[in-house]
């Protein structure tokens, strides 16, 4: 789930833990654009504090300006609906016409936002329904492909991580790329056999595994949610796994590395029992072309492919690495006649109408 939400669940458990009312705001729905998607979550204290977001900030100024002057005053969850009019959506930031619907319910010990968070702290993906009749919570199991639901005056909404994420490898780049990637719906897994590496390790929440990496894969079961990155530029620890990972579901699988050392990879992994197709799936140079050189930006460069292929989002060739640097890399063209006069007159002077 997305990490804003996850602030959302602790703030919620912390305030009724501390005998504060407060309610609990999810977006249902939207007609038109939205600046929050559905199942996006707030919650309001009754002095109007705030945790998270359901829209630009027009809706939760009037949520805010209603509790402060009426309280908590709910028993019962409802839905609200924001923007109908023309005039409703200029005021709430939402386009002509458009129109958000929110489910607002009064939280308790009842509505089992402790149990819930235990859940997804254990990486659990989990279905809420939500009775908004009698206001009763169930929480079951959810499947990777459920999605928000209102049937029948019941509200089912998912929580927990969604995506999965294996880095092989436990150096400088794999530790940004994990904590950027788990506030990106993630459930990010690291693989590393080397303790060196391992004794490291820096990144609270996200633990690091002892185990060959190929082994690791085949015991992951790589389903259409998950990806793969290789950044240990090893292949003794990278080649076994990639093959793995290139066989089954993952939805990405990418290995970090120059185009030289990428094409001297598939050479290698050609020698393996992979077809054509398979080794077509295979990302790299993995990241887009930001012109990325810290490993805080070539993170941000491999987890915004991810995020694309992720959204099936067509990416032009040029904002593939390898495509970019063929480019840059091409040699200059010999200058035409009337380009060096231009550039190199008689006089040794550069021409003004140059640039």
């Amino acid at each position: 789930m997305d990490s804003i939400d996850l602030e959302v669940l602790k703030a919620a458990d912390t305030w009724l833990d501390d005998g504060q009312a407060c309610e609990l705001v999810t977006v249902v729905q939207t007609w038109g654009s939205s600046p929050r998607p559905v199942g996006a979550m707030m919650v309001i204290r009754h002095d109007g504090c705030v945790i998270g977001s359901v829209s630009g900030g027009c809706i939760e100024d009037d949520l805010i300006a209603r509790v402060r002057k009426e309280g908590i005053t709910r028993t019962m969850p409802e839905l609200v609906r924001y923007g109908i009019s023309a005039d409703e959506a200029h005021r709430f930031g939402l386009p002509c016409g458009g129109t958000i619907q929110l489910a607002i319910e009064p939280l308790s010990d009842k509505s089992g936002i402790k149990q819930l968070l235990t859940h997804v702290i254990r990486h659990e993906l989990v279905k809420r329904q939500l009775d908004l009749v009698s206001g009763e919570v169930r929480l079951v199991p959810a499947t990777t492909d459920a999605t928000l639901d209102l049937t029948f005056g019941v509200l089912s909404t998912i929580h927990g991580p969604r995506w999965r994420l294996l880095i092989i490898g436990a150096g400088q780049l794999s530790q940004f790329l994990a904590q950027i990637a788990t506030g990106l719906d993630y459930h990010v897994v690291v693989c590393d056999p080397r303790e060196e590496y391992r004794l490291t390790w820096q990144v609270n929440g996200v633990e690091v595994i002892h185990a060959m990496p190929d082994d690791l894969v085949i015991d992951m079961k790589m389903d259409s949610r998950t990806a793969v990155v290789a950044l240990t530029h090893d292949p003794k620890l990278d080649d076994l796994a990639l093959m793995e990972a290139l066989k089954s579901d993952a939805f990405y699988v990418g290995a970090i590395g120059s185009r030289i050392n990428n094409a001297r990879r598939r050479e290698r992994l050609k020698e393996f029992d992979l077809s054509d197709e398979q080794l077509q799936r295979l990302h790299g140079p993995i990241g887009l072309y930001i012109g990325s050189k810290t490993p805080a930006e070539i993170a941000i460069s491999i987890l915004a492919e991810l995020t694309a292929i992720r959204n099936n989002v067509a990416l032009p060739d040029t904002m593939n690495i390898a495509s970019a640097k063929d480019v840059i890399d091409l040699p200059l063209r010999p200058l035409r006649e009337q380009e060096k006069t231009m550039l190199f007159p008689s006089s040794g002077r550069v021409s003004a109408d140059a640039s």
